[in-house]
């Protein structure tokens, strides 16, 4: 994209160091503070303005000196579109190599989560006397400036590519700990019970990457086991007082991982520390701040005896995502907001691959072919998609693109391009790619040319259509005698491929394995349109071997069929994406559920965590589709039932000792799934204070079970172990589970206990999700936001991250064109700005389930009565 394609900041200002200084804070009331900041910059061109960012901040003077001259500003004037601020000048400033343009200001530590913002929590142990309170809540603070949010906190060129340096001071109370990107330079004490902690200069980075953060913090500290710079690298985690004994399986991740990045990598690791932050309140999982990555706690902190094990994998995940970002991302960052994904799926990717590294027990890699190939290949299904690199003229337009194409199915396209190339060789090319942009920016194109001076191919030409072009395809076989008919072709789940849909030509490769006992497959791709493989077994193929590639793979009935009788011989990733596919396929038309219902009838003997979990997520949305239907949601719970029924039993409720990770998994999900007896005792008992009586990774499925069955009684119990509850983990479980009330007068007492003082605005939409996913409650949440839009908007708007999320989870689980053109209708005349993307998302895929119910409805019922489920 050109610089001409982006309404970006005039070219005449480029800034090299700032030298932000942060005080008078007002630690209550209106949480207001002031704040001095002195760019460096340089006058490419005489101007009587200079055009910068800021966006709720006031300035109240600002003045340039350059050669000993001084011009203070003659007006300001701010455009609240654009988020910025126009300082004019009475004359004209000459050009000039090294000027300082200084401006005071003055800002508010907002509850948005977005800039300078503060967090609430209720502390764990007696607090320092300085800790601001209201009511039972204490306040920490810290920033959040991905993508378009430094401007919150300081005057600034806010853009990826006007990189600098950063000296930051900041006044806090003495019994406070401050931290920030850089190791504490130096504390001076200014005035009774305060105290200024100044930073190192940082790097050069980009302004989205500058961090901050003070509160009543202690830590946990380890380091790496290489050295860098001839010793060992501090590494620690940091909590609010009392919690941070449960930063140590983070700190046992993060050591490790800083160490394998820069073996892989071949660049030591650029900072002298690594600290990681839990914050109280997160609109994300983290943020990778160079050497100050904060996260959401639940994605950071694991308590080894009362968390539920799947944050296990969760932290050490996040961990590595983040961390991984300190090359990619902050040491070389993408020239602008439209090649995001080059930061994001990237480091989704390699994240994985960390913790499959350390981890090899946790299969991560089938994990992310359940959870991010298809959760990547839904949003990809909708006509409403985008590219991976989307065009983004305003920046401001740029956070509903945080979403699973940039992440998830760039993560997904970089596996499928690994695997052709080979890990090896991929991450020469990285390496190659980082050394030569380090400390700059780079494009999509830089990375493409390094991976192909690696590899020795052209990979520019079969990768565009993958990042520029929107969407993926299915490929669809013919069978002849000895021969395979192929034909790539656009997948859209509507079913309603047009002939200006499918005009993109992708790179296949086929991955095609003939041989079960075979370890590898064909390399060969498929570039045209169709193509005839010939000399194929036909006792045995399998396209797409280990689901590397990123298409869909549309069978014959039959083939289907024995494939489903002879699963023995199909990888955990193979069953996953044969099931995945056969729903996908059955929604928009291209199969039919009846061949769905007949391939996962043979899983009753599964044995695989990922393999169930991608089975009931796709049989859960077939129920949740057809729920409307009495006969049909019977008849589906009946065969879900008689599914799980022997593995649950086989599995039990209790974990062994010597258990592996994998197993308890398992447990967990079939007990969920089938409602297995004996968990009312159970739930009984811990409501009494027996916390022992329930796993701490079964209280999910079973707190769901209880509201499910329980009503009044279970739901205002669980309430009250949500206000309670000292797991980091216990209140986003609670909000799951009481999502499964049965009653409208419930589910509506739950949406108000969500949007009132209780919940934090972060987690507003995971007791929605829960509820959306309900057929009993569903109808309900929509009436409730159309009455209460406007306290809605109001709570969610600071932060259209979190707005956009709660829309597009909320609302997208329908299967009614009524109900389509009511969403349609409501927010006709309603500003959607920061969600009108997600808002058509949400109508693609009700349309698509709309079509899909109408469509088999009665295919289903007949299939379910002539297989004695009805």
């Amino acid at each position: 994209m050109a610089a001409t394609d982006r309404d970006v900041l005039p070219d005449k200002i480029k800034p090299s160091h700032y030298d932000l200084s942060l005080y008078n804070l007002e630690l209550g009331g209106a949480f207001t503070f002031q704040g001095t900041v002195k760019i460096t910059i340089v006058i490419t061109s005489p101007t009587k303005e200079i055009l910068l960012n800021a966006h709720q901040l006031k300035v109240t003077s600002a003045s340039v000196t350059s050669n000993s001259k001084s011009s203070k500003t003659s007006e300001i004037f701010y455009i609240e579109s654009s988020q910025r601020v126009s300082l004019q000048f009475p004359e004209e400033l000459p050009s000039a190599s090294d000027a300082t343009l200084s401006i005071d200001y003055s800002g508010i530590m907002n509850n948005d989560m977005a800039g300078f913002y503060r967090s609430r929590y209720k502390p764990e142990v007696q607090p320092s006397a300085s800790v601001p309170k209201v009511g039972d809540f204490h306040f920490m603070f810290s920033t959040q400036f991905e993508s378009c949010d430094a401007r919150r906190a300081f005057p600034c060129f806010d853009e990826p590519n006007l990189k600098a340096t950063f000296d930051v001071s900041i006044e806090i109370p003495k019994d406070l700990t401050a931290l920030s990107n850089m190791p504490e330079k130096g504390t001076q004490e200014v005035k009774e019970g305060m105290k200024v902690v100044s930073f190192e200069r940082t790097p050069v980075m980009s302004t989205y990457l500058l961090a901050w953060a003070f509160g009543d913090f202690e830590y946990v500290e380890g380091s790496t086991q290489r050295e860098y710079h001839g010793k060992k690298l501090p590494v620690r985690v940091y909590t609010t007082r009392g919690l941070k004994d449960q930063g140590r399986w983070a700190l046992e991740n993060a050591g490790k991982v800083v160490d394998y990045f820069s073996e892989i990598f071949h660049i030591d690791y650029p900072l002298p520390k690594a600290d990681l932050l839990a914050v109280h309140e997160f609109s994300h999982g983290a943020m990778e701040n160079w050497g100050l990555v904060t996260y959401r706690t639940t994605a950071v902190l694991f308590d080894e005896k009362h968390s539920d094990a799947k944050y296990r994998v969760r932290v050490a995940y996040v961990v590595a995502h983040e961390l991984a970002h300190q090359w990619f991302g902050n040491l070389v960052t993408m020239d602008w907001w439209s090649e995001l994904w080059l930061n994001e799926g990237f480091a989704t990717w390699v994240g994985w691959l960390a913790v499959d590294h350390l981890h090899p027990e946790y299969q991560v890699w089938t994990q992310f072919v359940t959870e991010a190939v298809q959760s990547a290949q839904n949003l990809d299904a909708l006509r409403s998609s985008h590219p991976i690199e989307v065009p983004v003229k305003d920046a401001l337009e740029i956070d509903q693109i945080f979403d699973a194409i940039s992440y998830l199915k760039g993560s997904s396209v970089i596996r499928m391009l690994s695997n052709h190339l080979s890990v090896e060789v991929f991450l020469e090319g990285v390496s190659n790619y980082l050394k030569a942009h380090a400390y700059g920016n780079a494009t999509t194109n830089d990375l493409w040319a390094a991976l192909s001076k690696a590899s020795g191919q052209d990979v520019n030409t079969f990768m565009d259509p993958w990042i520029r072009k929107i969407g993926f395809p299915v490929v669809t076989v013919a069978e002849e005698p000895g021969q395979l008919g192929i034909r790539q072709s656009r997948f859209l789940s509507a079913g309603d491929v047009q002939s200006s849909d499918d005009d993109t030509l992708w790179w296949i490769p086929l991955g095609l394995k003939t041989d079960p006992e075979d370890t590898g497959a064909s390399p060969k791709a498929l570039t045209g349109k169709e193509e005839t493989l010939r000399n194929v077994d036909e006792r045995f193929y399998k396209l797409n071997t280990e689901q590397t590639g990123f298409y869909r793979t549309n069978y014959p009935p039959a083939r289907l069929a024995s494939l489903g009788e002879s699963k023995s011989k199909l990888s955990n990733e193979d069953k996953i994406g044969f099931i995945a596919d056969a729903a996908a396929l059955a929604i928009s038309g291209d199969g039919t559920t009846a061949g769905l219902l007949n391939f996962v009838e043979n899983f009753k003997d599964e044995t695989s965590h990922a393999v169930w979990s991608q089975l009931i997520m796709s049989l859960s949305n077939v129920r949740s589709i057809f729920a409307s239907n009495e006969a049909i949601s019977t008849g589906l719970k009946a065969f879900t039932l008689r599914l799980v029924g022997s593995a649950t039993e086989n599995i039990g409720w209790d974990f062994k000792p010597d258990e592996d990770f994998l197993t308890g998994q398992l447990r967990a999900l079939l007990i969920g799934t089938a409602g297995l007896a004996g968990h009312k005792a159970r739930f009984d008992a811990y409501l009494k204070g027996e916390h022992d009586a329930i796993h701490p990774s079964l209280r999910l499925p079973i707190f769901r079970i209880c509201v499910n069955e329980g009503g009044q009684t279970a739901y205002s119990a669980l309430k009250n172990e949500y206000l309670n509850t000292k797991s980091i983990d216990g209140r986003e479980i609670c909000l799951q589970a009481m999502g499964r009330v049965q009653s409208t007068e419930l589910a509506r007492d739950f949406m108000n206990f969500q949007f009132g003082e209780h919940v934090a605005v972060q987690d507003a939409h995971t007791g929605s999700i829960a509820l959306a996913q309900n057929a009993k409650t569903r109808s309900e949440v929509w009436k409730y936001v159309k009455e209460k839009w406007d306290i809605i908007y109001r709570k969610l708007s600071g932060n259209m991250v979190v707005l956009d999320r709660y829309v597009k989870t909320t609302l997208g689980k329908f299967a009614s064109l009524d109900v389509e053109r009511d969403i349609a209708l409501f927010f006709k005349d309603k500003d959607q700005k920061g969600f009108d993307r997600g808002l058509v998302q949400v109508s693609d895929t009700i349309t698509a389930n709309a079509r899909y119910k109408e469509r088999d409805e009665m295919l289903v019922r007949e299939w379910l009565s002539a297989h004695g489920y009805l």
